[in-house]
């Protein structure tokens, strides 16, 4: 049996029920309210409810030399843990070059004493019933629920980032260079599928003086493909 204190257990007992209708606002800060249910591992038919609001601030677009790290303001050591996986497994690179924090506030639980589908069927239900756009729906690990919390709210974030960034460039409010690493990781993606595409990649990173920012993931593409 996996270990609950893991979490990568945590990860894979996260179900996103009901998502948010509405995406990141691109110009506002934006606030999801969310329920988390989930199962006590020592007690059958127990279930925990939690209630509680994320709010991220307005989304901003960072160059790499701006890159911190994607701040988690009121989450645990776990919560953070988790980020920095991601963040060591390259996920969190678009995350980080879009700017988001994230703070969470204070959850509150209820108890029932019921099998949890029916739990999870009764929430979502009455969560539909407010038509409430930013409000979400989980099933996650009970003692670490925020590492579900952060997987729903980083999915949440790639799902809204096509948008955003739509709408930063109809306004103009974006920046030449993160228009340029846009268009350099399409030609890295297509080089990836094609590799007659690297003379055109590496052309690319030659035009925009950037070749040696990404030389070491270019000849590896090269090494790939040979």
């Amino acid at each position: 049996m996996p270990n609950p204190d893991s979490i990568w257990y945590a990860v894979r007992q996260t179900q996103v029920i009901l998502p948010p209708r509405q995406t990141i606002e691109t110009f506002g800060a934006t606030t999801i309210k969310y329920h988390l249910v989930s199962e006590l591992m020592d007690t059958a038919n127990k279930v925990r409810v939690r209630e509680g609001r994320a709010r991220s601030e307005r989304p901003m677009i960072i160059s790499p030399s701006e890159y911190a790290e994607m701040l988690l303001d009121g989450f645990g050591e776990k919560a953070n843990e988790y980020m920095e996986v991601l963040r060591q497994q390259g996920d969190l690179v678009t995350v980080l070059k879009y700017g988001l924090r994230f703070h969470k506030e204070p959850a509150n639980e209820s108890f029932v004493n019921d099998n949890i589908e029916v739990v999870v069927q009764r929430v979502k239900t009455e969560v539909e019933s407010t038509q409430d756009p930013l409000s979400a729906v989980l099933v996650g690990a009970d003692e670490l629920w925020e590492v579900s919390l952060i997987k729903f709210l980083f999915e949440y974030v790639q799902e809204s980032v096509p948008k955003n960034i739509g709408d930063f460039q109809k306004s103009g409010d974006i920046p030449t260079r993160f228009s340029r690493q846009q268009e350099v990781e399409r030609a890295f993606m297509d080089a990836e599928r094609d590799p007659s595409r690297l003379n055109t990649l590496g052309g690319m990173l030659q035009k925009y003086g950037l070749f040696e920012e990404y030389e070491d993931r270019f000849y590896a593409l090269v090494r790939k493909h040979r």
